[in-house]
């Protein structure tokens, strides 16, 4: 599930060379790329909750002393987590050519699948990525049938197979405080085997009595919406949820409102402006971004859930840097932030 707020981009497509349009890619004759942009994934961690009743819950009160359990199914639903991540993608305002020569060493240029540039004459560094989500296995499930004497199988009647099956499980209680109290007939003779033992003992009083409190299986799953802010935006609708339905659209008011609120930190000061007459002069070299920085929050009507602070090309500038340092006299290796498309580090290499 994807959202993105697409807003009014400023071009700053200064060409290096000529070039009628900008299809990312690396040839013979040189390279066009674009710079990145920052765009944020806003993952929510939902666990769905569905409720069973127990065979014998009308019985709980009465035998086991449970109040309050339903006779009813239902499914519930929990926000358990909201995390944000910041991820580049290509910024096509900002998509610059460049030409092989025999006077550059600017030869060997990097860029990802969607055509950003991440380093000249040298390896990208690797990004580190968050690992896919999955979920945890659910646990096998036990037939609480399989723990039933012959005799709660053989009763005539629902009451009367609540109240067998209510006075073994007091049986299993009893046999285990007798065994933690090392008071039980037969002792084992070690810690593991008394472990052993308790635990067959607890897995058969939880699945005995679930008969009478019923089973809640729970089911997480992630969803991403993903944001691209070309400006700041205020306290705008991010996703709708509800207890009963979950994740739901925009516009169903049965959700209670999550709100995203993007915050341009204006690190950078505002691009000057470009005279029309030199944006089309071809001008030697390679462009890379000043980035500036956003701040981001998450919020529900009472309080901020999650707020972060990101590096972001689309608030920032471009620099060129001179074609000079890519001459013939020495190899120059650059390297650009991969998510900020900054200047990470650049660095010569003399002449032996």
């Amino acid at each position: 599930m994807a959202l993105s707020f697409i807003i009014f981009h400023l071009s700053f497509c200064i060409a290096q060379t000529a070039s009628s349009h900008y299809q990312p890619g690396v040839t013979a004759e040189g390279a066009i790329y674009f710079l990145p942009k920052t765009a944020i994934n806003i993952t929510i961690q939902i666990e769905k909750s569905t409720y069973t009743p127990g065979e014998f819950c009308q019985y709980a009160e009465r035998y086991l002393r449970m109040k309050g359990v339903s006779p009813t199914p239902f499914v519930s639903y929990r926000i358990t987590a909201i995390r944000q991540e910041a991820v580049a993608i290509a910024d096509t305002t900002k998509g610059f050519a460049v030409r092989f020569d025999a006077k550059t060493s600017a030869t060997n240029v990097r860029l990802s699948d969607d055509g950003i540039l991440l380093a000249i004459n040298a390896e990208p560094k690797k990004t580190i990525t968050t690992p896919a989500f999955v979920p945890a296995p659910r646990p096998a499930t036990i037939n609480p049938r399989q723990y039933m004497s012959e005799e709660i199988l053989a009763a005539g009647s629902t009451a009367k197979m609540a109240e067998l099956t209510a006075q073994d499980i007091y049986e299993i209680r009893e046999s285990r405080n007798l065994l933690v109290r090392g008071q039980a007939d037969n002792m084992p003779k070690d810690g593991e085997q008394l472990r052993l033992m308790l635990s067959q003992l607890d897995q058969q009083d939880r699945v005995m009595t679930s008969l009478f409190t019923g089973t809640t299986v729970n089911d997480t799953t992630e969803y991403t919406i993903t944001v691209v802010p070309d400006k700041s935006i205020n306290h705008q609708i991010l996703f709708r949820f509800s207890q009963k339905l979950g994740l739901v659209d925009q516009d169903d008011l049965a959700g209670t409102p999550y709100y995203i609120t993007i915050e341009d930190l204006k690190t950078v000061p505002a691009p000057e402006s470009v005279d029309p007459k030199k944006k089309s002069k071809q001008v030697p070299g390679i462009y890379v971004n000043i980035p500036g920085r956003l701040r981001s929050s998450v919020s529900d009507a009472r309080e901020t859930l999650v707020t972060a602070e990101f590096p972001a090309g689309q608030f920032g500038n471009i620099e060129l840097l001179s074609g000079a340092l890519f001459n013939k006299r020495y190899t120059t290796h650059l390297w650009l932030h991969p998510l900020s498309g900054a200047v990470e580090k650049l660095e010569a290499e003399l002449p032996k």
